[in-house]
């Protein structure tokens, strides 16, 4: 297969059968990890940015600013790199350094927030407010907002197409929730194909978006921060069930599925 841009090796992403111990049940992980920027943000990045050029509002050459703890961030110094505008990823102390790296080498510019926060506090309401003053000071710069971009749940009709045409019938998703994203178009896709697919979304404990009490957690990527609000791309009434785990649960599983399967993943999927 001979493809033409790196962006076009987004999607079509293998699904591996993680042998279960019980015989009535099969497990499925979707490998996003084989994205080009490491993680299913890609699919959403791409999307808000098309999106925002087919309406007009990004312009040929233009800005996108975005708040970011790594994986967004990289799917959009993909495709900003494709449609050749100018990007610049505000992180927090949370990011990680080897994906801030990775901005870096596709071309992002790197603002970090300030401020004196915990190891474990993720500066996610600093950033966004700092994305959205950025946006502001430059001319014809878009802060890309992904917690109120529709085009964020949009990204993901391909990634349910791709689960149907490998798996068939899908009787439970389980996710984890963030922006809320991948959540809400992953749910609504599934569920014109089968109303009766159960989905489960999983956010860290200290996480907001199912009402617990808010405080720090280490997860990155995924839950929403006390002191922040759940982004309006949030769609509760795709949501069946919603869960926490902690961070010992979530970085234990990830250490598990290492040892076990010879995969790597992330906190978010160990959740």
């Amino acid at each position: 297969m001979i493809l033409n841009k790196v962006t076009d090796l987004i999607g079509n992403t293998p699904i591996l059968n993680l042998s279960l111990e019980n015989k009535n049940a099969q497990l499925f992980l979707k490998i996003e990890k084989n994205n080009p920027g490491g993680s299913m943000k890609d699919r959403m990045a791409r999307n808000m940015i098309l999106a925002g050029l087919k309406s007009g509002k990004i312009k040929p050459g233009g800005t996108i600013v975005e708040s970011s703890s790594g994986n967004t961030g990289i799917g959009l110094a993909l495709t900003a790199i494709e449609f050749d505008l100018r990007f610049i990823a505000v992180v927090d102390h949370h990011a990680a350094p080897d994906k801030i790296a990775i901005m870096r080498a596709l071309g992002a510019e790197i603002r970090y927030v300030t401020g004196n926060y915990k190891e474990n506090e993720v500066a996610v309401v600093e950033r966004q407010h700092l994305a959205a003053a950025l946006a502001k000071e430059i001319p014809g710069a878009v802060f890309m907002n992904q917690s109120d971009n529709v085009a964020n749940a949009g990204g993901y009709g391909d990634f349910v197409r791709e689960i149907v045409q490998q798996v068939g019938k899908v009787d439970a998703y389980v996710g984890c929730v963030g922006t809320g994203g991948s959540m809400t178009g992953i749910s609504h896709g599934l569920k014109v194909h089968n109303p009766n697919t159960t989905i489960i979304a999983v956010e860290p404990v200290g996480s907001i978006v199912f009402g617990k009490p808010g405080h720090p957690y280490y997860q990155s990527g995924t839950g929403t921060p006390d002191g922040d609000t759940v982004g309006l791309v949030f769609d509760y009434s795709t949501i069946d069930m919603g869960e926490q785990v902690s961070d010992a649960q979530a970085f234990e599983t990830a250490r598990y599925i290492a040892k076990k399967y010879g995969l790597l993943v992330g906190g978010s999927t160990g959740g």
